[in-house]
């Protein structure tokens, strides 16, 4: 691994103990040796974040939400006012009063970043009640569902042929379903108001695991319905003639919840060798762990004209964007419908519901030029990408706890950190995102552990829908880092891509594929061992 080539420390805690010499000099009596446990060199880090790294989160509701500390003046006056327009909530257009605000939709999930990401972190996972089998994701979901078209055979060398593997958009729809939308979104809007392009229904099925010495835990994982598409109102995939394009057996399905957006700015400063130093696709250590890298396109190289606009992906469930920039834009246009200098065009322009809509409402909009495009200006743009660019990381709490201290030398002895890599040195200079960096990102030492790439996490966490270079079993690593404040900032978040683990402990056991041998190692620890983990895990 490239933060420390097969270090000492981590040879040590595969060993768990190592055997110490105590009788002495020249004493050959005999004496009893003393084992000497090796703990690895992250035990006792605290600032996570480098010098970006806040001090004042600790059982704070707003955790995630402190600017970098070593901002200038002038940056943190421009992340303040990005903060102030991350959680701007924006309106049908036209609206006079606030003209800045409108062009919500017409179709789309929330209105506004902050309902994805709340108050920085995850959404809450939504629950059902007690006499609720399945529940409809409405204005309070901030979870959604990623579409495509099967492709006949996996796309494996992305080309401009074919559109560099990005997913198949399914017809009439695109990859990304917005289950709502402004009043007349609909044609049959008078049966449908507010109702995006389908309704999406959430229900879970339920299975327990059951440890070696007896203590049980129960995992659910979430099923989703999608009905009433606006191609074919009413219909569902149990109609006796499916006619809907949404609808048909082709068309790949996956869920995904907001993630937290603090630290970013360093993970994109993480210099690409860094990262491509783990590759190891074909498993040539033996260890049961591979980890690919996505190259996926890149707006922001194609808008600048570049003739490969590939890069790097880094953000995402399956790494599928290259820079928070890319990220932060696609989203405010996709998730929110709000078009920006980076996507100038409506994620559903051309599509049968799109026309229709222009057609019936006369729709004029109020963006910035003749055409009523972008929406939202370059200012306002570059405000929430340097927002999310320079949130702070908060630091690690009790360290000096015994359980928590115990915690990392079992993470190495279980291979966790075969995937989730603790250490990256930030790069010195150039762009993230095509624009300079900012000072205070450059040559930082930051533990995130995540190695960035993708790995196979076994079919009981595979959505099967392929996205760039990942194919339907793998998923980039979690970044960890601030993972123990997640439900102190959102007591209801759940962890994983589709929030279906309730606890860390959950999360874990979830765990298959190339980390099947750790979750089948963490199961044999005892009940205090396993503890430990977790202990260490909320420290972060």
């Amino acid at each position: 691994m490239n933060y420390l080539s097969t270090p000492p420390y981590f040879l040590l805690a595969l060993m768990g103990l190592t055997l110490t010499a105590c009788g002495g000099s020249g004493d050959d009596s005999g004496a009893p040796t003393t084992p000497t446990v090796s703990y690895p060199s992250y035990t006792d880090v605290i600032a996570l974040g480098g010098d970006t790294t806040t001090f004042d989160a600790s059982n704070s509701g707003h955790g995630f939400s402190t600017p970098s500390l070593n901002l200038t003046e002038d940056e943190l006056a421009l992340h303040l006012e990005g903060d102030a327009n991350f959680e701007a909530s924006f309106t049908t257009a036209p609206n006079s009063e606030h003209p800045e605000l409108d062009g919500l939709g017409p179709v789309f999930n929330n209105a506004d970043c902050n309902s994805c990401h709340q108050r920085d972190g995850r959404n809450s996972t939504p629950f059902l009640a007690a006499d609720q089998t399945r529940v409809k994701l409405d204005s309070s979901a901030g979870i959604f569902l990623r579409i495509s078209k099967a492709s006949d055979q996996p796309c494996t060398v992305g080309t401009a042929d074919n559109q560099y593997c990005a997913p198949i958009k399914v017809p009439d729809f695109g990859d990304q379903l917005f289950h709502r939308g402004v009043l007349k979104a609909r044609a049959d809007w008078q049966n449908n108001a507010f109702v995006g392009q389908a309704d999406v229904y959430l229900s879970y099925e339920r299975h327990d695991v059951t440890y070696a010495d007896g203590v049980v835990v129960s995992l659910k994982k979430p099923i989703f319905e999608v009905e009433n598409p606006y191609d074919a109102p009413g219909e569902t995939k149990q109609s006796a003639n499916v006619t809907s394009n949404l609808l048909q057996d082709d068309v790949l399905m996956g869920w995904r919840n907001g993630m937290p957006v603090f630290g970013l700015g360093l993970l994109e400063a993480i210099p690409e060798a860094s990262i491509l130093a783990n590759v190891d696709a074909e498993d040539s250590n033996n260890d049961g762990i591979s980890g690919r890298a996505n190259w996926v396109f890149d707006a922001v190289k194609a808008q600048q004209g570049d003739e490969n606009p590939v890069s790097l992906g880094r953000f995402g469930w399956k790494a599928n964007t290259p820079s928070v920039r890319v990220q932060s834009l696609g989203a405010l246009r996709g998730d929110i419908g709000i078009t920006n200098p980076l996507f100038p065009d409506e994620s559903v322009a051309g599509t049968s519901l799109h026309d229709s809509y222009l057609t019936r409402t006369g729709f004029i909009d109020t963006g910035e030029d003749a055409n009523g495009e972008p929406e939202a200006s370059a200012a306002f743009s570059d405000s929430v990408v340097f927002y999310a660019e320079t949130l702070a990381v908060p630091a690690r709490r009790n360290v000096d706890d015994s359980d928590v201290r115990e915690g990392p030398r079992l993470f190495e002895q279980l291979n966790c950190s075969g995937c989730h890599t603790p250490s990256f040195v930030t790069k010195t200079s150039g762009d993230i995102g095509g624009l300079p960096m900012s000072d205070s990102l450059k040559g930082q030492t930051i533990y995130p552990f995540s190695d960035m790439l993708l790995h196979d996490m076994g079919e009981g966490l595979a959505d099967g829908r392929p996205d760039f270079l990942a194919d339907g079993n793998e998923w980039r690593t979690r970044p960890l880092w601030g993972i123990g404040l997640t439900q102190t900032v959102n007591p209801q978040a759940g962890f994983l891509h589709d929030g279906r683990a309730a606890t860390l402990e959950e999360a874990i056991l979830w765990h298959g594929g190339e980390a099947q041998q750790s979750t089948d190692d963490f199961m044999a620890l005892s009940q205090d061992e396993r503890n430990q983990v977790i202990v260490f895990l909320r420290s972060l």
